[in-house]
């Protein structure tokens, strides 16, 4: 449903996953993290199952075989870290959601929480950042497809009961400060969204002077429309953020 003020507050809750509309449909590139727990045994061949969306390679590869435990583990760290925040989750928490033994927690993370963290911080965000590049790279107008990239997330924030908004942002706001591995992570990922944006804009006639600034200010009306709409409970900030974002790049084409 919508309104003048973007899609209502009372929108039902559906659940989904941690990485919002950019986790969808995007193919694999590395064991993906987010959505909820798939059982231990793993969907039918062919589905998808409570996890999401996201394929698992599992012990041989085979994108169709039941998740591997440290997948699993990834996963559970995802969709808690991204709801729940960092530290607001507990291993044993993790534990139970991944439906696996707590000692091989440690084996696959001998770093212990802070590991998983770093870990879930670079494969959720890189699948983001491929994800709304897809869905960007879908329009032949690039202003077009950014546009629609923040109106889909506003989507996905509200089926989600506005608790899925971007789950690096929700990372790193709480450990920035308290590890540096993990700020060293959040990072990473956050100069790469910025690289795709600055390669799709200088492909289009953007100088590179311009796209870099360009690149920054959009990633930061998505992040800080994501805050705006979940303390509404509204789309308002991320239509109108979106529509902003489009504005600047249309500007900067003419001024090409």
């Amino acid at each position: 449903m919508s309104s003048t003020n973007g899609q209502r507050a009372d929108r039902p809750r559906r659940r989904s996953g941690v990485a919002g509309p950019a986790v969808r449909g995007a193919g694999r590139a590395a064991a993906p993290p987010a959505g909820e727990i798939e059982p231990a045994a793993g969907p039918p061949a062919g589905e998808t199952g409570p996890a999401g969306d996201w394929p698992s390679a599992g012990a041989a590869g085979d994108p169709q075989a039941p998740p591997t435990t440290k997948e699993r583990f990834l996963y559970a760290g995802a969709e808690l870290f991204g709801r729940q925040g960092f530290t607001g989750t507990g291993m044993k928490q993790i534990v139970a959601a991944a439906q696996a033994p707590f000692g091989s927690l440690y084996h696959h993370f001998p770093g212990g929480k802070e590991q998983l963290g770093e870990e879930v911080i670079r494969i959720a965000g890189g699948m983001y950042g491929q994800l709304v590049a897809a869905i960007v790279d879908e329009h032949a107008d690039l202003a077009t497809g950014i546009e629609e990239a923040f109106r889909l997330a506003g989507v996905h924030l509200a089926d989600s009961g506005w608790a899925d908004a971007c789950p690096i942002a929700t990372m790193t706001l709480e450990t920035a400060n308290a590890s540096e591995a993990m700020r060293t992570a959040s990072h990473e990922v956050f100069e790469a969204w910025f690289a795709q944006l600055v390669e799709r804009f200088e492909a289009v006639g953007i100088d590179a002077a311009r796209a870099r600034p360009l690149a920054i200010a959009t990633l930061s009306l998505l992040e800080g429309a994501f805050l705006f709409a979940r303390a509404a409970r509204t789309t308002e900030a991320l239509d109108a953020a979106g529509r902003q974002a489009a504005d600047a790049v249309r500007a900067a084409l003419a001024a090409a």
